[in-house]
């Protein structure tokens, strides 16, 4: 789905810390010179929040995996642009039958992966049947259900036959999680990761960074940078001390919004605003009672203040959204209105549930990223206000993975979904929150073997009709792309259409 570039003004919130921190660095911006440089740059440095767990994007959920190797390193049989528009990859042409159930996909010729073997349809079949096999570890393995068989015609030519027509199966194949990897190299990709992208892998030295070196086998133009670095710095305060002193050279999704109007209004820096498929949920546990009664769920949505809190935790950048849709999408249905903040109809439907002021205590984990945990100190006292308590519980990423999202140990949590047009996740077994809804799921089996697009928008209007009136998570804001880097960087994705963080295009320029 295209999503326009916007650029506008940061908004500040009202904290005096965050004036006092804006001054700060505004002195600090000022007495900073740009750095001469002889001749255009061939490096960048890309400041990142989170670390990803491992590098292989078709084993692993975090998002932070493929902001490192998506277009990079590894590439699929299609590829998504900026603007959200499927484009060819290794494929560079394909067929679809009148019926919609055979894709003949013809290949590109001359394309090796990074250890100098031949990329060939084998090595596609590998990856398609790796993916959608009974012990796949992918984490978006719904993907592929559509997917009947496939076959190599001969070394270029791939056919793959659905079981039921799919109208997102090009887009679907242009995720990370459909990329293509090699049999000989696919047990390792995770620390060793080895694709047939414009940059091959370096090193990680964990806890610090990635580093990329551009591919001189690459079958497509190569890339302006030889070099790219990935470094996680997860502390705002820091993040803005250290692009205000050139280190790193640019942040994709900038982790202090309150440091936005300073940089905005200094001439070294491009501040672009943009657009996210990420939805940001207080995540409900619905094993665990209360939160299985939607009197208790509709109470915490109406305890909410979204206005509040997109001006205090993001510092005013953030869209509202009612249910799990992202505002930008034509079928998207504003559904805001359903919980408006209103603390007497919150506590009424406690009381309604048999719970008193102080009955309910609820934990709320909080991985790293700042709109999570100063959103969730918002929350938090939200909550308290209708009488319910709630101990928060920082952790990290690989802690918040392996605890919330696989051991479904948590009551409350917060996060953003930036996976693209995801709100089939909701159907799906055991999935971390544990919604269940046999009306949602019809509309979704129905929704993935329509290909009408005008069907398609109805059924995805009537999905997100049932999650908010099942309050199936706390809604809160769709995720703002607060990018943040050099003035002479071009390249750089203005809107995240899917989880990237795509070098492909970046240069300097004098």
């Amino acid at each position: 789905m295209p999503l326009s570039p916007v650029r506008r003004p940061a908004r500040a919130g009202a904290a005096l810390t965050a004036a006092v921190l804006g001054a700060l660095a505004l002195v600090a911006a000022q007495s900073a010179p740009t750095p001469a440089r002889a001749a255009p740059p061939d490096a960048l440095v890309m400041g990142m929040v989170l670390e990803p767990p491992h590098l292989d994007p078709t084993a692993g959920a975090a998002g932070a995996i493929d902001e490192v190797v998506y277009a990079n390193v590894f590439e699929g049989l299609t590829r998504i642009g900026p603007d959200g528009a499927v484009r060819p990859a290794l494929a560079e042409r394909w067929t679809v039958s009148d019926d919609g159930l055979t894709y003949t996909f013809h290949l590109r010729q001359g394309v090796t992966f990074h250890d100098g073997t031949a990329f060939t349809a084998a090595d596609a079949v590998f990856s398609l049947d790796r993916a959608r096999a009974e012990d796949s570890v992918n984490a978006q393995k719904g993907l592929f259900e559509a997917i009947a068989a496939v076959e190599a015609r001969d070394d270029h030519t791939l056919i793959v036959r659905l079981s039921h027509p799919q109208g997102r199966f090009l887009f679907n194949l242009g995720w990370g999680d459909a990329v293509m990897v090699a049999p000989e190299s696919a047990g390792t990709n995770t620390v060793n990761p080895i694709g047939t992208g414009p940059f091959r892998f370096g090193a990680w030295v964990q806890g610090d960074r990635v580093e990329l070196a551009r591919s001189d086998t690459y079958w497509g133009e190569a890339p302006a940078l030889a070099r790219a670095t990935f470094r996680f710095m997860p502390d705002p305060q820091a993040s803005l001390a250290g692009i205000l002193s050139g280190n790193p050279d640019a942040y994709a999704n900038f982790p202090a919004p309150e440091g936005l109007v300073t940089l905005e209004s200094d001439p070294r820096f491009s501040v672009v605003i943009g657009s996210t498929e990420g939805e940001t949920i207080l995540a409900m546990n619905h094993r665990r009672p209360p939160l299985d009664d939607v009197r208790v769920r509709r109470a915490i949505s109406h305890a909410i203040d979204r206005p509040a809190l997109i001006d205090g935790a993001m510092f005013g950048n953030g869209t509202p959204i009612g249910s799990h849709f992202a505002p930008h999408h034509p079928a998207h249905v504003d559904l805001t209105g359903m919980y408006p903040h209103d603390p007497d109809a919150a506590k009424a439907l406690l009381a309604e549930a048999g719970l008193g002021p102080g009955d309910l205590s609820l934990t709320l984990h909080l991985p790293p990223p700042s709109y999570a945990r100063r959103g969730g100190e918002m929350i938090a006292a939200q909550l308290k206000a209708v009488g319910i308590d709630v101990e928060i519980i920082p952790v990290e990423w690989a802690q918040w993975l392996e605890q919330v999202f696989r051991g479904h140990d948590f009551n409350l949590s917060i996060v953003a979904h930036t996976e693209p047009l995801d709100i089939d996740i909701y159907a799906r077994d055991d999935y971390y929150f544990g919604y269940d809804n046999p009306d949602f799921d019809a509309v979704i089996e129905t929704l993935e073997t329509t290909v009408d697009p005008d069907a398609r928008a109805a059924l995805y209007r009537k999905a997100q009709t049932i999650l908010a009136e099942d309050a199936a998570n706390g809604f809160l804001f769709q995720l703002p792309k607060q990018g943040v880097w050099d003035a002479r960087l071009e390249g750089l994705w203005h809107d995240s259409p899917v989880q990237a963080n795509d070098l492909t295009g970046v240069r300097w320029t004098d």
